[in-house]
């Protein structure tokens, strides 16, 4: 690869907000491109705080209107190592379980899909009723996969950054692309030092 990664980031409202903004900054070598819905700003500011939006933006290479379904983002002929979206609302996962590509974040990740490109998503939602498992599977049949925001407890995360930390990064190998930033492994005695 003469170029570096290329990745789409998407943020929804689901609760989470702060594994997106782990990722952009673990992406600091990557170009990141983002697309945040409207919920997906609000939740921000409420759990991350009111400069959240700012401070994710200025991460990444560029941030891509959440209606402007003709972004580069949009096409299967810009390429891309893959898509995150994290968190990701039961609402985006039946869109992009249903094909609805009616705003740019579904449009990206049927993009993804089409082109059997990696696509991550960190479905948040507890309890899950049917409706929730039967996109989830849909999703799986299409080439998604679905990775909620469970912490790995056998790690012994000390705070919260700890487990938002270990998300991201075990989002980021669901990529598998090389030269991002890898997980804590686990070898069987404890984590790995």
């Amino acid at each position: 690869m003469n170029r570096r990664p290329r990745i789409v980031l998407g943020l929804t409202g689901a609760s989470g907000a702060a594994i997106g903004l782990r990722l952009a900054e673990l992406l600091a070598g990557a170009e990141v491109h983002l697309v945040v819905t409207a919920a997906g700003e609000r939740t921000l500011r409420e759990e991350v705080g009111a400069d959240a939006l700012d401070r994710l933006e200025r991460l990444v290479h560029r941030r891509h209107p959440i209606g402007d379904i003709g972004a580069a983002i949009a096409s299967g002929s810009f390429a891309t190592e893959g898509m995150i979206v994290a968190p990701c609302s039961m609402r985006a996962v039946g869109a992009i379980a249903a094909s609805l590509a009616d705003d740019l974040l579904v449009r990206a990740a049927d993009v993804h899909l089409k082109e059997r490109r990696p696509l991550v998503l960190i479905a948040r939602e507890s309890p899950l009723h049917l409706g929730h498992l039967r996109a989830m599977a849909a999703v799986t049949e299409y080439g998604a996969v679905v990775a909620p925001p469970v912490p790995a407890f056998y790690l012994r995360p000390a705070t919260v950054d700890d487990i938002v930390d270990q998300i991201a990064r075990r989002a980021l190998a669901l990529l598998r692309v090389p030269d991002l930033p890898e997980p804590t492994a686990w070898l069987g005695e404890g984590p790995a030092p």
